[in-house]
């Protein structure tokens, strides 16, 4: 199965609460403020964002004033236009300028955030880079120990403290080892910290400032994982650490598990940070860039 129908079938759930949804609300009915409230709400409940609902809800009323709309079809067809229009054109992470490029990984526990570091690690050795794993999550010597099963599935390299030791000290010794090996991509693991614990988003500053240090002009991509299923809650999450850090791009985990993929359109209206990366599955080819005109192609077709 080709990642497009991946994508499709995980989707699934998504489309059921939505699209299915939508086609049902004007079957045989007229445009009015009755099935409006209804799309509104049906807009909502997908985690697209009462911003975007009520904007995409005004658009519509003003098409149907205009006797340019009728019927579920040619609503679905508005829908897929005008959410296509608010993702815009996709955009990939690629590496650029001097080597190392860094990657400083950021978001919650659970989120799926070290299994994604894994997968792109891999994703860059394939494309024939070399890589180096910083394992700056020390609070947990688990989250060590799956880096490095990660490390050594990717064949990437990982630099490691004891558990408990200064994150920013192995931040700075993983960016000064790249630099000493000519490695080409670090990608930096960080702890899963509670977005509400402000002294931990502090410390996340600290690392952020010391790849500053290390390498001038690093990082030059602040991943932010987020967990679809999360929904509205990955919408705050996002706003959180985005404030602290400065979050360049989203990587957004379990897609093929929520019926809130109409985060996506969230995240990208209320917040204007590109969602780059999508994963639909457990499998290393599960994680790919996100094509924002595929994703509403699959939703709706």
């Amino acid at each position: 199965m080709g990642f497009f129908d991946r994508l499709k079938q995980g989707l699934t759930k998504t489309k059921q609460g939505f699209v299915e949804k939508v086609e049902s609300i004007f079957q045989g009915k007229a445009i009015d403020s009755e099935t409006l409230e209804e799309l509104e709400e049906t807009l909502i409940l997908a985690d697209i964002g009462a911003v975007s609902a009520s904007e995409v809800v005004e658009h519509l009323r003003e098409k149907a004033k205009k006797g340019e709309l009728g019927g579920s079809g040619p609503v679905k067809e508005f829908l897929k236009g005008e959410l296509s229009a608010m993702l815009g054109s996709g955009q990939k992470l690629v590496p650029y300028g001097e080597r190392p490029f860094v990657i400083l990984a950021v978001g919650v526990n659970g989120v799926g955030k070290t299994t994604t570091i894994g997968k792109l690690a891999s994703r860059f050795r394939d494309q024939g880079h070399s890589v180096l794993l910083a394992a700056g999550d020390t609070f947990r010597a688990a989250a060590i120990e799956q880096l490095e099963i990660w490390g050594n599935r990717a064949q990437a390299q990982v630099v490691k403290h004891q558990s408990g030791s200064d994150p920013s000290a192995v931040v700075f010794d993983a960016i000064e080892a790249a630099r000493a090996r000519d490695v080409d991509i670090v990608i930096i693991d960080t702890a899963g910290r509670l977005h509400t614990k402000s002294p931990l988003m502090e410390e996340l500053k600290k690392v952020k400032r010391v790849c500053g240090k290390a390498m001038p002009g690093a990082p030059h991509e602040v991943l932010l994982v987020v967990d679809a299923t999360n929904g509205q809650n990955a919408l705050k999450q996002a706003q959180i650490f985005n404030e602290a850090v400065g979050v360049t791009a989203i990587a957004l985990t379990k897609l093929d598990g929520t019926a809130k993929g109409g985060i996506v359109f969230a995240i990208k209206k209320e917040l204007n940070i590109p969602v780059k990366l999508i994963g639909v599955g457990e499998g290393v080819d599960d994680l790919q860039d996100f094509e924002p005109q595929d994703f509403v192609k699959a939703l709706f077709d």
